[in-house]
């Protein structure tokens, strides 16, 4: 069998932005009724933390949960562990509608990182990246470039990115080509 890898094996774009890819991350996309008790439980054993509110993220790459949709949640947990994980979720709301895949592979986690980080993605994104509009905690679906993503800030300087895996070559060196040294730095 073979050893999973990134679609981006460890690239890295350094400049007075960098861009780079995170590695493998396990990711579980999570479907259902956002307000049973089953839901909730199944979320709290998978990552120990409380469900998100809309447009927010609790947690981490590492370890988290991400508000989709008002019937969706992106679970985020180490690479290694999500088949495990999504299949003890799936047994801890059996008996009741729901999806939980693992959606880890089809996935790509990059990270956009340095003072200028959210000018980056104001440039590909239509979304007001204004500290006041979008602070560390917020999570967006929305597009980038020409395909579909989300991301947050994970601290001040540090914005995580997600796509899918067949457009990661796409949005790393879109957003790259967006954070080269003269490129950013404009806005204050």
């Amino acid at each position: 069998m073979s050893e999973p890898v990134s679609a981006l094996m460890g690239r890295v774009a350094a400049g007075a932005v960098t861009v780079r890819d995170e590695g493998l991350a396990g990711m579980i996309t999570l479907r259902g009724d956002l307000a049973t008790a089953k839901l909730r439980t199944a979320c709290k054993h998978a990552t120990g933390l409380a469900l998100p509110a809309p447009g927010k993220i609790t947690g981490n790459a590492a370890k988290g949960l991400a508000w989709m949709s008002p019937d969706e949640l992106l679970v985020l947990v180490p690479h290694a562990g999500a088949g495990a994980v999504a299949d003890q979720m799936a047994q801890t709301l059996a008996g009741t509608h729901h999806l939980a895949a693992n959606v880890s592979d089809a996935r790509a986690l990059i990270s956009v990182a340095g003072p200028h980080a959210r000018e980056v993605l104001a440039k590909v994104s239509p979304v007001d990246m204004h500290p006041g509009s979008f602070a560390a905690g917020d999570f967006r679906r929305s597009r980038i470039g020409q395909v579909a993503g989300a991301f947050w800030i994970d601290a001040d300087e540090v914005i995580r990115v997600i796509c899918f895996r067949s457009q990661a070559d796409y949005v790393f060196t879109l957003l790259a080509k967006s954070a080269e040294d003269g490129a950013v730095g404009f806005l204050g």
